[in-house]
C-alpha cells in the first residue's frame, strides 16, 4: 500500500511538473520591451496575454498612454475592434456546417448566393490579370503599366466554397492600388448596407480580381462566406456564432454587435508620424464606411466584423489548440482542425503557409528570433494579432487600436514575440 501511495504521489508530482513549465521566467523584461511601444509614441495601448490550454493566464500585460485615453481601463475585459481575426471564427462555423451535412467545400457559391452566377471578372485593357498590378495585403507589386481602363469578360468557372475560404474566388478590398478597379468598390460602400442582401447585391455589381481559383488573393472572400454560412446554417451570422461557438463552449467576451454597457476603445491613427484619433473614412479598406456594432445592427462581416476581448478570444483559440473541444464540449472534430492548419497556399513561401486563413510559420520564424517554427498565427486590420502554439499547449493575443502604427511601431509583434520565445528556448535549454 504505501508503495502504492509513493507511486501516485510521484506521478503527481511528475504530472504537476509537466503543466506547469516555465515560459516566462523574467516578465519584467517583457513588460518593460512592451511598455516601450507606449513609451515611444508609437501605441496608444497596448494589451499582451497568454493563456495555458486549461485557460491559466501566463502571461499579462497592459498599459495606455494616459492623455489619450484618461478614463479608459485596459484588461483582459476590454473590447477590440478585431478585424480579420474574425475569419478563423467564420472558417469554424463553416467547417462545423460541413460536419452537419448543410455545406460541402467543393459546391458551387452560387447554390447559395444565386446572385452571383452572371459575375464577370476584369482584365487589364490589354487582357492580362489585374492580379499581377495589385498591391493589396503584400500580394504582386504594380508592373509597368497603367491597366486601366478594364476589360470585362465572363468567367471560366464557378467560383466554390473552398476557394471563399483560400482566397482564390476574386474579391478583394478597395486597396489594390488599381485605380480604377478600388473606385469602383469604394463607391459601393459596402458596409453601410442594412443587411447581407443589400451588401451581395452591390458586390454582385462589381468584376471579380481574377477568375476563380486562379489566384489567392487577400480580399472580402471571408466576408462571402460568412453570408454562404447564414444563408446554409438558416440563421445570421450573429446568432451561428451564439448558438455554435460562444453558449455551448461557455465563452464571453466574442460577438458582433455591442450592447449598451459595452464600450469600445477610440480608433487612433499613426499614418501622420504621431498617434492622433482616426479622421472618418481613413481606415478606407471598404471605403468610408467601417463594419458597425451596435445594437441594431443586421449587416454581420464574417471577415472583418466581429469585437472580442482579450479573454474572450484567447478561450477561442484554446478550443482550436483542443483540437476543436473546450469547457466539456466538442465544437468540432479533431479531422476539421487538423484542415484549418494543414498546408493549402503560399506553399513555396520561405516564412510559411497558409492553412485556412490560419499562417502556419517555418523555422525561419526562429532563426530570424521571431518566434518558433509551426506556430498558427493571424492578425486584425487596427493592429490585433494572435497565435497558438501546439508545441507548448499555449494561446497568445497582442491587442491594440491602431491603424497604421508610427515608425516605432514597427515589427512590434515579432519583437514582443521573440522576446517570449527567447525566454522559452531558454527555459528548455
Amino acid at each position: 500500500m504505501k508503495k502504492l501511495i509513493t507511486l501516485l504521489l510521484l506521478f503527481s508530482i511528475v504530472n504537476a511538473c509537466e503543466t506547469d513549465k516555465i515560459l516566462i521566467s523574467d516578465s519584467e523584461k517583457v513588460n518593460s520591451l512592451a511598455k516601450s511601444f507606449i513609451d515611444n509614441g508609437s501605441q496608444a495601448l497596448l494589451l499582451v496575454r497568454l493563456e495555458d490550454k486549461s485557460g491559466k493566464s501566463i502571461y499579462q500585460f497592459s498599459d495606455k498612454n494616459a492623455s489619450l485615453l484618461p478614463n479608459q481601463t485596459i484588461d483582459e475585459n476590454t473590447w477590440f475592434r478585431i478585424w480579420s481575426m474574425s475569419k478563423i471564427v467564420t472558417i469554424s462555423i463553416t467547417m462545423d456546417l460541413v460536419e452537419d451535412g448543410l455545406l460541402s467545400l467543393d459546391e458551387p457559391v452560387s447554390k447559395y448566393i444565386p446572385e452571383f452566377k452572371n459575375l464577370k471578372v476584369a482584365l487589364t485593357n490589354d487582357g492580362s490579370s489585374l492580379t499581377g498590378y495589385a498591391e493589396a495585403m503584400g500580394n504582386d507589386k504594380h508592373k509597368n503599366g497603367n491597366p486601366c481602363p478594364l476589360k470585362i469578360v465572363e468567367r471560366q468557372s464557378e467560383m466554390t466554397v473552398l476557394q471563399l475560404i483560400n482566397h482564390e474566388a476574386g474579391f478583394y478590398y478597395g486597396t489594390t492600388g488599381i485605380k480604377c478597379l478600388d473606385k469602383a468598390l469604394v463607391m459601393k460602400d459596402l458596409a453601410d448596407s442594412k443587411n447581407s442582401e443589400e451588401f451581395i447585391k452591390k458586390l454582385s455589381e462589381l468584376p471579380l480580381i481574377d477568375q476563380p481559383g486562379n489566384k489567392s488573393f487577400y480580399g472580402l472572400n471571408t466576408t462571402v462566406l460568412g453570408i454562404v454560412n447564414e444563408r446554409a446554417g438558416g440563421a445570421s451570422l450573429s446568432d451561428l456564432v451564439k448558438n455554435r461557438i460562444t453558449g455551448p463552449l461557455k465563452i464571453d467576451g466574442l460577438k458582433f454587435n455591442k450592447n449598451k454597457k459595452d464600450e469600445l476603445l477610440p480608433v487612433f491613427s499613426g499614418a501622420d508620424s504621431i498617434i492622433r484619433l482616426a479622421n472618418n473614412g481613413e481606415l478606407d479598406i471598404m471605403g468610408k464606411y467601417v463594419p458597425v456594432y451596435d445594437e441594431k445592427n443586421k449587416l454581420f462581416l464574417g471577415g472583418e466584423g466581429m469585437i472580442g476581448t482579450a479573454d474572450g478570444y484567447t478561450d477561442f483559440l484554446r478550443m482550436l489548440l483542443n483540437h476543436g473541444e473546450l469547457n466539456g464540449h466538442r465544437f468540432l472534430d479533431e479531422s476539421s482542425v487538423k484542415e484549418i492548419y494543414s498546408p493549402h497556399t503560399q506553399l513555396d513561401n520561405e516564412y510559411g503557409y497558409n492553412g485556412y486563413n490560419l499562417w502556419v510559420t517555418s523555422k525561419k520564424s526562429r532563426e530570424l528570433g521571431h518566434g518558433d517554427e509551426g506556430l498558427w498565427s493571424g492578425g486584425g486590420y487596427e493592429g490585433t494579432h494572435f497565435w497558438i502554439d501546439p508545441k507548448r499547449d499555449f494561446v497568445g493575443v497582442i491587442l491594440t487600436q491602431m491603424y497604421k502604427s508610427p515608425n516605432g511601431g514597427q515589427n512590434r509583434d515579432n519583437i514582443i514575440k521573440g522576446e517570449i520565445y527567447k525566454q522559452i528556448f531558454s527555459n528548455e535549454n
